[in-house]
């Protein structure tokens, strides 16, 4: 999650820090309202106004508060400002909202005790608005001095409960009518109205609607997470937290589905070469639509049908020059399929020059440890590709001669005989799309997702080049990939924006002059201003046709540190409206762990997508589809927990899946990794108690079925699984032994998603923290077997320190031998072979030189040649990199990856500390075919296991040869950083002694 800290030119930026003691502080108070974001004051208007009348009959508190924010504003100091009373059962308070529309708002009653709308805040406009039993209205309580009007009775209320995904085996209702008073706890019986459903028809009086909340009679409550529900008048079911008023009964008799989706709209196709990419959008249906059918015409191959899980399909191979005409229907569930849309076409082009020739290794990812590579910072190997961009004097790079651009596919090919020298077998490189800002190096600022980035790539050393040259090498490559946002000028094939800008005295540094025909490519440098950060297509001084920003141009009123005059819509940024909410989310991030974490933006350089639009589905599917078929083994996804569960279990997750099937097989597709990041930067299980915010959720498909609106849908399933809480999420034996058996695991609910284990990650500062911490997480975990584990990375170290590691070489040895033969798959960002820069801060943006931070320049640590002749070997090696590969952890990590190859237990088996005494002790086994590997592992500590299988026992690391004949076996301490592994039958000592391994 590499986030460049930039500001607007000469503009000072707010930045909001949030402290893990803060963020405990809000989360120890669930009902706290959380942070409003902050946005620049705007030019100023009429002034808008809010009498905000707050309900207190159902309250009784002795004061009450107003806390609240206006929209893009400030929120009041916790707990905000007094209300007065107003009438009988009312309080108020008029607020100034300046240019707002509206504002953000909770009550409090001034003692902890908290109204936010059941953690959501109430948003209201401006006017007289009422807050009453959580239900906003406008107007004016105490207007009117007439008598009371006489009742009359009111309606009656059907209520139908849903219990099929609670398992309840009985139902209460306890409700209170608008005006009225709650029934007594627990309420009164349902009665049984069908499977699954619950009925209760309540005499309403004189109110319209009632409050309720519902109960299996035994202390489990469902009260909408703390907001009740309302329900009014009629007929009207509650099921998964959703109340649908006017409903039909859902106890009639089930009608057979007869209808057929919609027919999908908007086709189009688009050629690329012998290849065709076709996207549409979503049909509905009144079920669900299950698949599409799409159809080809053209060519020599005739008709073609195609049952496609995602609205995009690319199709390839196809003949060159020849014209193909596609046609899409939906399919739902009952086999219902819809009428084909309008149909597309696109004629193919001429076969690439040199044709794609990857495909992925398809081995069990357990298999290979990961070097990790910030790509363009690892060795140089063709520095006419090198770019130091707009911050590369300020920065101080240039003082370094060392632009942020340096390293590229070339000069990794060159040095991955180092990397195999190691002994890893897998390479995750940071994302190669082409990028797009003022300090985009590391890839995360995506800008076109459909072109590899040309300051990474040269004659014969293409992105293609390097999986090629990888693969045959026996060597995996991961591209670590981006869903959740493009950088801040958009998406190129999407939407970008257009700023404002003037090449007047003050502006002409910054403003290239538009020069026709010249598009951005990070490479090129625009010949008459000899720059390459050329930004003349994505400014205009006259306000362009369709233009959303408001105030276009004017002043703002303030000025840079420089003095320039500063305007509107200079500077993208989610408040400005320059950006389509259909494809962009318009706010920023308020909270870490609350729901709009999913669905604002997390940084100024981080454009949030809306991923829950179709259009950015099929672009972004798209997209990644073009880098499945060059054959990568696998994507590490970046801001994973940004994006909903739901949108990657019913289209992201799905679609590589399928586009993988499809181009290279079943077998190729489950051993395809994704491991995503869920930035849970804490030490305990669930991430502060939320689930939607931990690593481990996103491993399981859905529980339940939610609307099929996307967007609904997500915060149907965040609301959900909130409200179920940590004690109802699935659980998996997957990752642990039985007893001494391995067992089948069970994937049938996976998600098709693995993690990155933050919890090891973020106690590796002591190894056994690591050990503890990581195990306690694996039961909630579809299979943490599959983990991806580290010390350190280009975002944080341990305990999410901000430096990279600097525990000594003792503390590193010992973690690397925990990680190499505890479950999951190691992985070692680059450099730490030779502790590259430990103590440095790893990212300080452009204020500081990126030789002086953990993302500095490798590739002087591997000048020379190496020669690796198998995993973990060097045959030969000169200059430089002979040096490098002579050091301590370098040894040390060659033979970690020696034992690890040879013995399939630490590989890919499941563990246990049962009968184990020690500290970081364990058993694994894995048993499949023929294989049968059992491992007793200890790391620095001595063991005792007891009741394991007897058999003679060899340690991979002495040589030395146990018999077991009473189920014992005792291990002495080896010591810091050393450890033993005793294989059943095992094939003796593996490698030679190093500096720990002895």
């Amino acid at each position: 999650m590499t986030r460049t800290p930039l500001r607007p030119p000469g503009r000072a930026v707010a930045v909001l820090a949030v402290t893990a003691g803060l963020l405990g502080l809000l989360t120890a108070r669930p009902d706290a309202p959380a942070p409003a974001p902050r946005t620049a004051p705007v030019a100023a208007t009429a002034e808008n106004t809010a009498t905000v009348f707050y309900w207190t009959k159902t309250k009784n508190w002795a004061r009450y508060n107003l806390h609240w924010a206006p929209d893009g504003g400030s929120w009041t100091t916790v707990p905000g400002v007094a209300m007065e009373a107003a009438c009988t059962d009312w309080v108020k308070k008029t607020v100034s909202l300046g240019t707002a529309a509206g504002l953000q708002a909770t009550f409090t009653n001034g003692s902890g005790t908290w109204d936010n709308n059941g953690g959501r805040n109430y948003a209201l406009g401006t006017g007289a608005l009422t807050v009453k039993d959580g239900v906003i209205a406008h107007s004016d309580p105490c207007a009117g001095t007439g008598p009371e009007p006489t009742p009359t009775p009111g309606p009656k209320a059907t209520v139908y409960y849903s219990t099929a995904a609670l398992g309840w085996s009985t139902a209460n209702l306890h409700y209170q009518p608008a005006g009225g008073a709650w029934t007594t706890v627990p309420g009164v019986g349902m009665q049984a109205a069908c499977a699954g459903w619950w009925k209760r028809e309540v005499d309403l009086g004189t109110a319209t609607s009632l409050r309720a909340a519902f109960n299996n009679g035994n202390g489990t409550w469902d009260n909408n997470g703390g907001a009740d529900y309302t329900i009014g008048a009629g007929v009207s079911t509650v099921r998964n937290n959703a109340v649908t008023a006017n409903a039909a009964d859902p106890c009639a008799a089930e009608v057979p589905d007869t209808q057929a989706p919609t027919v999908p709209a908007k086709v189009t196709a688009a050629a690329d070469g012998v290849s065709v990419l076709l996207t549409w959008d979503p049909a509905t249906d009144n079920k669900a639509v299950a698949k599409y059918q799409v159809t080809r015409v053209g060519g020599s191959g005739g008709t073609v049908v195609t049952d496609v899980g995602s609205t995009v399909f690319s199709d390839t191979g196809l003949a060159e020059r020849t014209a193909y005409t596609y046609t899409v229907k939906a399919v739902d569930a009952a086999g219902n399929v819809s009428a084909a849309s309008a149909p597309a076409t696109a004629t193919t082009g001429d076969k690439p020059a040199t044709p794609a020739t990857g495909r992925p290794l398809g081995t069990d990812p357990r298999k290979d440890p990961v070097y990790f590579v910030l790509t363009a910072r690892f060795n140089d190997g063709d520095p006419s590709n090198n770019r130091g961009g707009s911050q590369h004097v300020k920065s101080g790079n240039a003082a370094n001669d060392d632009p942020m651009f340096r390293g590229d596919f070339k000069g990794l090919i060159q040095k991955l005989d180092y990397v195999k020298g190691l002994g890893f077998s897998a390479i995750w490189v940071t994302p190669v799309v082409l990028n797009r800002s003022d300090y985009d190096y590391h890839g995360y600022h995506g800008y076109d997702f459909y072109k590899v980035d040309p300051r990474l790539e040269s004659a014969g050393a293409s992105y293609q080049d390097l999986i090629d040259a990888a693969h045959a090498k026996g060597m995996k490559i991961y591209q670590d990939v981006v869903y959740n946002h493009s950088s801040r000028w958009g998406a190129k094939g999407l939407f970008t924006p257009t700023v404002y800008g003037v090449r007047d005295s003050q502006w002409s540094w910054y403003y290239d002059e538009k020069q026709p025909g010249f598009a951005y490519d990070g490479l090129t440098v625009d010949p008459k201003t000899g720059k390459s950060y050329y930004n003349g297509d994505l400014w205009s001084t006259a306000e362009p046709a369709g233009n959303t920003c408001l105030n276009w141009g004017k002043p703002t009123g303030g000025k840079s540190a420089e003095g320039y005059t500063l305007y509107n819509c200079q500077w993208p940024s989610p408040t400005s409206g320059m950006f389509p909410k259909a494809l962009y989310h318009n706010c920023w991030l308020g909270n870490w762990e609350g729901e709009d974490s999913r669905s604002c933006w997390l940084h100024d350089d981080l454009a949030d997508f809306n991923t829950e639009s179709a259009a950015v589905q099929n672009y972004l599917i798209g997209a990644y589809d073009k880098y499945i078929d060059m054959g990568v083994d696998g994507f590490r996804v970046d801001t994973a927990v940004h994006v909903p569960r739901t949108t990657w279990n019913r289209r992201f997750l799905p679609a590589i899946q399928e586009r993988v099937t499809q181009k290279f097989g079943a077998e190729a597709a489950k051993n395809f990794l994704v491991f995503g990041e869920v930035g849970a930067f804490v030490n305990d299980k669930w991430n502060r108690g939320s689930v939607n915010h931990s690593a481990q959720f996103f491993t399981w498909k859905e529980r339940k079925e939610y609307d099929a609106d996307d967007a609904k849908a997500a915060v149907e399933m965040y609301d959900y699984e909130n409200q179920a809480g940590t004690a109802a999420q699935p659980t998996s034996t997957n990752a642990f032994l039985d007893g001494n058996a391995y067992h089948q695991p069970d994937h049938s609910k996976f998600s098709g998603m693995n993690i990155i284990d933050m919890r090891m990650h973020m106690n590796f500062g002591d190894a056994a923290n690591a050990f503890n911490n990581g195990k306690d997480s694996d039961d909630a975990t579809n299979d943490a077997t599959y983990n991806v584990v580290y010390v350190d990375s280009h975002d944080y170290g341990p305990n999410k320190s901000a430096e990279r590691y600097a525990g000594g070489t003792d503390a590193w040895a010992e973690n690397m031998s925990l990680m190499w033969t505890f479950r999951g798959i190691p992985t070692l960002y680059y450099g730490s072979e030779i502790e590259f820069q430990k103590g440095k801060k790893i990212d300080c943006g452009p204020t500081c030189p990126l030789a002086t931070t953990g993302r500095a320049y490798f590739g002087d640590h591997l000048a020379g040649s190496v020669t690796a002749s198998d995993f973990s070997q060097v045959s030969a090696a000169s200059g430089a990199v002979a040096t490098t590969l002579e050091q301590p952890l370098v040894k040390h990590v060659q033979r970690l990856n020696q034992i690890r190859r040879a013995v399939p237990a630490l590989q890919m088996g499941q563990y246990s500390t049962e009968g184990i005494s020690g500290g970081m002790a364990f058993k694994r086994r894995y048993t499949s075919g023929g294989t049968d590997s059992f491992a007793l592992v200890t790391v620095t500590g001595g063991a005792t296991y007891t009741g394991i299988p007897n058999g003679t026992y060899t340690d991979a690391v002495t040589g030395d040869v146990r018999t077991v004949t009473s189920g014992t076996l005792t291990v002495a301490a080896p010591g810091k950083g050393n450890l033993r592994v005793y294989v059943l039958n095992g094939p003796g000592r593996i490698g030679t002694a190093g500096p720990y391994l002895k």
